[in-house]
């Protein structure tokens, strides 16, 4: 079963604005958006990865991954090793300070979201409970 062109697209618009309002609504440390991608990407997806990968991944451009890790580097949330297959590149990974911060941030947006759940009817909160491991496989089909 497929759903219509509309109705993914209005699924599209909801979920970036509830990602949106959770990471308003909850602290994020100082730390930006293109930053906090990379900080997923290095503590829960890729592990250590190039900055062309992580451009690709965020998306950004190179330039704008490179200042995100460079912000990073400087707060000890990342840091630099030599790329095993390529001696001139390094990779980027993330430290326990970096995944302590992403999994602090990801808590926060995670009690905000109970707050607001907690105005729902209780089998719409099922109905959301349930849909949480078709969106997690939703997202990973495009890594």
């Amino acid at each position: 079963m497929t759903i219509g062109d509309d109705a993914a697209l209005q699924l599209v618009i909801s979920l970036n604005r509830l990602t949106r309002s959770l990471r308003r609504a909850a602290s994020a440390g100082g730390i930006q958006p293109t930053q906090l991608a990379v900080l997923a990407l290095l503590s829960r997806q890729q592990g250590p990865s190039r900055i062309g990968e992580i451009a690709a991944w965020v998306p950004c451009s190179q330039p704008t991954a490179t200042a995100a890790v460079l912000g990073l580097e400087s707060a000890g949330m990342v840091r630099r090793e030599p790329d095993p297959t390529d001696g001139r590149a390094s990779r980027v990974l993330a430290t326990e300070r970096g995944r302590a911060a992403f999994a602090d941030l990801a808590r926060g947006e995670a009690e905000v979201l109970s707050k607001r759940l907690a105005s729902l009817r209780p089998h719409e909160v099922r109905l959301l409970a349930e849909a949480a491991p078709l969106l997690r496989r939703l997202a990973e089909a495009g890594d």
